[in-house]
């Protein structure tokens, strides 16, 4: 049993080590009392001041030193929103997400204010501000789990998340708001070439739900109120975009052509069909799969890109059959 225990903790080693070393930083501080602490803090905070003196070792320690209220608050949130980014994106996406998300965010957000207050739009005073913690790295791999969302699902997380972010900078007046929506913004972007077979469990459903609600409170501390009900507000787009988006889809394609598509999934029709072809290309069984759907599918545009999933599930099971 003990095995399995380990076998298991191996799997989201990353979390576990951060999450271990967050405590006992947290814990020392804690009983060093409050002076240490905010010393501590404005030493290794990544703001304009610690980094226009080429302080960049906050880049990385700014995200073990965690100041927002009590451990035992946000800690089991954080673990269920990394260790489900582990379980599915294995420890080196989960560990290069959570940097691009800090660091990108941290930087951004520094070129931002440094460019506000050359500009006097923001008073020198915020180039001393506090900036510490793993909200940006968070919204980051919170931002990046939209790869694994059910395919039904993710419109409305889409809408909900961005909306939720797009809402905070618009009310909020402190510059952390932005970082989030940035990380979040790069999450999401750094996910678009993770490549992913979705394999949902009850376990990572309940960890889903925890590392949502966790990263709705890291994005919406600001004001929850306008946050929710932009929230809401942005699912429902989300949802009515991809519904409108399939019935273009599906009435884009001719009768016919959804007739072709099912003569291959049929084994026995399908495997004269695939013969066939290869026949007309002349023996060449590659490029069947790049011709499949485009010479039966008078579409252009989006909507040829909205059925290549399609074309792709006919390609691979042509080469099985060859």
């Amino acid at each position: 049993m003990l095995l399995r225990l380990l076998a298991r903790l191996a799997q989201v080693r990353v979390t576990v080590s951060y999450a271990v070393t967050v405590t006992c930083i947290t814990v020392a501080l804690y009983s060093l009392g409050p002076q240490v602490q905010d010393r501590v803090i404005r030493h290794v905070s990544t703001n304009l001041h610690n980094l226009s003196h080429g302080h960049f070792g906050t880049l990385v320690s700014s995200a073990f030193v965690i100041d927002s209220g009590p451990i035992y608050v946000w800690l089991p949130g954080l673990v269920c929103l990394l260790a489900l980014a582990e379980l599915t994106f294995r420890s080196r996406l989960l560990v290069a997400t959570f940097a691009a998300g800090h660091i990108g965010a941290t930087l951004l957000v520094a070129a931002g204010l440094t460019a506000a207050v050359e500009l006097g739009w923001l008073p020198l005073s915020v180039s001393r501000a506090t900036d510490v913690g793993m909200s940006y790295g968070a919204a980051a791999v919170l931002g990046s789990l939209t790869a694994a969302i059910p395919g039904r699902w993710r419109p409305a997380w889409l809408g909900w998340f961005l909306a939720v972010g797009v809402a905070v900078v618009a009310v909020g007046r402190d510059f952390t708001d932005v970082g989030h929506a940035v990380a979040l913004a790069l999450g999401m972007l750094v996910a678009t070439r993770f490549r992913l077979q979705e394999n949902w469990t009850l376990t990572r459903f309940v960890m889903l739900a925890g590392a949502a609600g966790f990263g709705y409170l890291v994005l919406a501390s600001t004001d929850m109120l306008v946050a929710t009900a932009a929230g809401l507000a942005g699912a429902v787009v989300g949802e009515a975009l991809a519904r409108l988006r399939s019935a273009r889809v599906s009435a884009a394609l001719s009768p016919s052509a959804v007739a072709h598509l099912r003569d291959y999934e049929a084994p026995a029709r399908g495997d004269r069909l695939v013969q066939e072809r290869v026949r007309r290309n002349h023996g060449a069984p590659h490029q069947v799969g790049e011709t499949l759907v485009a010479d039966r599918l008078a579409v252009t545009g989006p909507v040829r890109r909205a059925v290549a999933p399609v074309s792709n599930a006919c390609e691979a099971r042509i080469r099985h059959r060859l």
